[in-house]
């Protein structure tokens, strides 16, 4: 009885930690909590939510741009990659999205249309960025993960594009 107590309380306590750190992984570290909401808000509308986080991803890409227009004075490097890498995460799981809403057998049409159309250009910016963006040397790596990115979530949606079926179209008798 007395080895059981111990193995039951660190037993009990393995598992509240765990518990606590799946819940912690709920919002995505790059999301604020107003962004999660939204998402969480547009939990039953695929498109909806392709929107939401593909908006969330231009938003980054303009921060982005503005850091390096406007340098903060502290954590300048930081700031760049983690925007770059809050920007491959929105890209990504729109790119997710998409792929569920294919298996589900989803009507994802105009998210796959908008992620055609935004990823492209997205891709038009992070290549110029690539080819004569200021202070490259601090931000290569996470930009050649961010155009790579860019490029299969194109290439996704392209392909998904062919496997989501067309709207009905009503015949007229």
């Amino acid at each position: 009885m007395r080895l059981l107590t111990p193995i039951l309380f660190a037993t009990c306590l393995v598992l509240s930690v765990s518990q606590a750190a799946n819940a912690g992984q709920q919002q995505k570290d790059y999301l604020s909590s107003v962004e999660a909401d939204k998402i969480r808000d547009a939990e039953n509308n695929n498109n909806e939510r392709i929107r939401l986080f593909l908006s969330f991803a231009e938003d980054r890409l303009k921060k982005f741009q503005y850091e390096l227009e406007h340098p903060s004075t502290n954590r300048h490097a930081d700031m760049l990659n983690s925007l770059l890498n809050a920007y491959v995460g929105c890209v990504d799981d729109a790119a997710d999205l998409i792929q569920l809403g294919i298996e589900k057998q989803d009507n994802i049409r105009k998210g796959v249309e908008l992620m055609s159309v935004r990823t492209k250009e997205f891709l038009v910016i992070l290549e110029k960025l690539s080819a004569e963006g200021a202070e490259r040397e601090i931000y290569r790596d996470n930009l050649d993960d961010a155009i790579e990115g860019t490029r299969d979530a194109m290439n996704d949606a392209e392909k998904a594009k062919k496997k989501v079926a067309p709207p009905p179209v009503r015949r007229k008798n």
